[in-house]
């Protein structure tokens, strides 16, 4: 058979005879894979048809997925997971530190520590929680150790390794858009 001749091949004598739609199928598949191989892929085309070897019933990469599955793949392509384990305990903060302690300080950021880091205290994450005085600071201070058993139970050994409490921020004076560096401030409005 030629590239340009649409006959059929000559069956073998022992062989079923096609006809009607099922000779006009044959003949429409062996075609369609002969142009296809020989043209192959236009020059500059961003799309390439592929043709399934195979379709069947068991389950395969075309079929829908799942949102979790693709999102927990992408967190785990990404290494998002300790800081989302992390996150998840920011949402259940009054659980694990209690309701007292929790209305009076609150967890405001994670970073995760570096093994290669020269300095020991970089080696391991750090919790920075932030509370609305100075007394409930010194008391997270001390609360400090037991917290920190109780995270890395939650997160895993080793994720957290020092809290830094820090107390309230100070008052800013800063009012509006603008602002002179080096100001008195408020001072030279009282008198």
């Amino acid at each position: 058979m030629s590239d340009e001749d649409p006959t059929p091949p000559e069956p073998a004598p022992d062989a079923p005879r096609a006809e009607g739609l099922d000779l006009a199928r044959s003949i429409a598949r062996s075609l369609a894979g002969n142009t296809r191989a020989r043209r192959g892929p236009r020059p500059g085309s961003r799309r390439q048809r592929t043709v399934p070897s195979a379709s069947g019933a068991h389950p395969d990469d075309r079929d829908p997925q799942s949102v979790e599955g693709t999102i927990g793949r992408l967190i785990a392509e990404q290494g998002w997971g300790t800081d989302i384990r992390v996150h998840g305990v920011f949402t259940r903060w009054d659980a694990i530190v209690g309701r007292e302690v929790a209305q009076h300080c609150t967890p405001e950021s994670f970073h995760p520590g570096d093994p290669t880091a020269a300095d020991p205290r970089g080696r391991v994450g750090r919790l920075v929680v932030r509370t609305d005085s100075t007394a409930w600071a010194t008391q997270v201070r001390m609360l400090a150790p037991t917290v920190v058993r109780r995270l890395n139970e939650e997160l895993g050994e080793g994720t957290i390794g020092v809290i830094d409490v820090q107390g309230p921020r100070g008052p800013t004076w800063r009012k509006g858009p603008r602002s002179v560096r080096d100001g008195r401030g408020p001072r030279d409005t009282y008198g």
